[in-house]
């Protein structure tokens, strides 16, 4: 009989997927070592070593809701540019998403255990991700989600460039229509582009202001400026720092003479509707992964030294 039990074990010795396992199980009547050698045959148990591999390589995808109330932005990692615009691989990024979107997970482990309602062989999302590994031969994870959820104005998203780069907007508004989720949709390609750090100068931390008021300071005093005019000199710097950082403060890169907080202004007086930036969320694939050069001589000795 083949228990929940002896599929746990298969699984954590293989880190192969829960319906792979099942049938490894089943066609060698429950014998542990024979399913692992089964597993092994079919070049799935494989997809456990590839675990370790540095995954900097990937896409991030966007899931908005029909009614622009919720939406999720999903990093998925692989090892390569070339997996990275696998078909597979990006339809499996779009469906996590997806999947995080309608059911408000956020939490990697929790969003890794959900039904794959996607395709029947997969019995989570973690599954599909193993068999992936297996097929295309990279270590894959899920490395970072973020949902929206928004019940007064609208969440929209922008991928950049093949999903290099993904943003995500939630504008409060009393309209919730299609022009206002336009203009959520112009501000994330503002982020896109200009990679705010905050929304407004009151969202910076007194660290930071003190950090870069401290770097003003230093700076014109090894310029040799009078003691007098410094505190004028380190207004002037974290004003210009402020309109570097903030979104609302920054040029709008679709009419660089308006801020984005005029862009946004401009826009409740025309519509009739205070419409704001209530938050964002901006992911740079592979971003603070730190990527290990290959010396490809090296790495065909290794192969060559393996088959001895």
């Amino acid at each position: 009989m083949i228990t929940a039990q002896l599929v746990k074990e298969l699984r954590e010795l293989t880190g192969v997927g829960m319906m792979d396992c099942k049938k490894a199980l089943a066609e060698t009547d429950g014998d542990l070592k024979k399913a692992v050698d089964f597993l092994r045959e079919k070049g799935l148990a494989s997809a456990a070593k590839k675990a370790g591999r540095i995954a900097a390589e990937g896409v991030v995808s966007s899931y908005i809701s029909e009614d622009y109330s919720k939406g999720t932005l999903v990093e998925l990692n692989c090892e390569t540019d070339f997996v990275a615009i696998n078909d597979l691989f990006v339809k499996l990024s779009k469906e996590i998403c997806q999947l995080a979107c309608e059911s408000g997970c956020d939490d990697i482990e929790k969003l890794e255990c959900l039904e794959y309602r996607f395709d029947n062989e997969f019995a989570t999302v973690k599954d599909a991700i193993i068999s992936l590994v297996s097929k295309l031969g990279e270590n894959i994870s899920l490395r970072r989600v973020v949902n929206y959820y928004s019940d007064c104005g609208v969440v929209n998203s922008y991928i950049h460039g093949d999903g290099k780069i993904g943003v995500i907007v939630e504008l409060k508004s009393d309209l919730k229509n299609e022009e206002v989720a336009k203009i959520a949709k112009d501000i994330c390609m503002h982020i896109a582009a200009s990679n705010p750090l905050f929304l407004d100068s009151n969202s910076v931390d007194q660290e930071t202001i003190d950090r870069e008021s401290q770097i003003l300071r230093t700076r014109a005093m090894n310029s040799g400026k009078p003691e007098k005019v410094l505190d004028k000199i380190v207004e002037g710097g974290i004003k210009a720092y402020f309109d570097d950082v903030c979104l609302l403060n920054q040029s709008f890169v679709k009419d660089p003479g308006l801020s984005v907080g005029d862009f946004l202004n401009s826009k409740s007086k025309e519509l009739g509707t205070k419409i704001e930036v209530v938050r964002f969320s901006r992911f740079e694939k592979g971003e603070g992964i730190e990527k290990t050069e290959e010396n490809f001589a090296e790495e065909v000795q290794k192969q060559m030294n393996k088959g001895k």
